[in-house]
């Protein structure tokens, strides 16, 4: 792999509640995935982080979450399919129009938090996203957890997949994050956050929380724009990347 693409949650603040450096981050990053209003955001800040996108030729994926405002869409939910597709379909809506006014467009999709979580592994979920996705535009890209049964569902149905894998997240052996519960599940050293990911994209390998070799295949590389020191660790990131001869540049020059 000579190229790889990094990205970051973004669009995040909501009134006077800031989240996260969406200027900088911008600076670092080859895509964003922009809130849609339900797990956070609201629409003025959502328009400024577009346009400060646009301005920088940062691609923009609709980063749609679960209803959860005062749970930052991080706790499990279990809405009906007719909920779940509609509250995605309206989320992808309110971006698309938001970015042609920011001059700009969504060119992918990646679920956030707990709905990211639950469609990796739940295939009546995952069913509804994708059913959502195809309603809206057919030809969005759907951002998954790299190894999961959700890309194989996804490109099954007819949707273009980016697997990705997470920068500042521990993994279990099998794959799958570990549970931001537990101790240790995310990182925060940026040297061992980059020497991780060189790795990964290098070799295929990530050493899990156990100590244990863990194949992943990934095109995309998230750091988390709410996470302590996320700044420092994405340009560090991309350095160390580039320093390893790789080109950083937006999947969706490729897809």
């Amino acid at each position: 792999m000579r190229a790889i693409d990094l990205n970051s949650d973004l669009g995040e603040s909501f009134g006077p509640w800031k989240m996260g450096d969406d200027e900088a981050m911008l600076q670092v990053v080859t895509s964003a995935n922009v809130a849609c209003g339900f797990h956070a955001g609201d629409p003025a800040g959502i328009l400024k982080t577009l346009r400060a996108a646009a301005q920088r030729g940062v691609a923009i994926g609709a980063h749609v979450g679960y209803r959860d405002l005062v749970g930052f869409g991080r706790r499990n939910m279990d809405p009906t399919s007719d909920e779940l597709v509609s509250d995605v379909i309206y989320q992808i809506g309110a971006l698309k129009g938001l970015a042609r006014a920011a001059g700009t467009r969504v060119s992918y999709v990646k679920p956030h938090g707990a709905l990211y979580n639950t469609i990796a592994i739940d295939a009546r979920q995952a069913a509804d996203v994708i059913t959502a996705i195809q309603a809206v535009d057919p030809e969005l890209v759907l951002m998954a957890l790299a190894g999961s049964p959700l890309v194989e569902q996804a490109e099954t149905a007819g949707l273009r997949v980016v697997a990705e894998a997470f920068a500042d997240r521990a993994y279990t052996a099998d794959g799958h994050l570990v549970s931001r519960r537990e101790p240790g599940a995310v990182l925060h050293d940026p040297e061992n956050v980059a020497s991780r990911m060189v790795k990964l994209v290098r070799e295929g390998v990530i050493t899990s929380i156990d100590g244990k070799p863990t194949r992943i295949k990934a095109h995309s590389i998230c750091v988390h724009g709410d996470s302590p020191g996320a700044v420092d660790i994405a340009r560090l990131l991309r350095v160390r990347l580039q320093e390893a001869g790789l080109t950083i540049a937006a999947f969706t020059n490729a897809v």
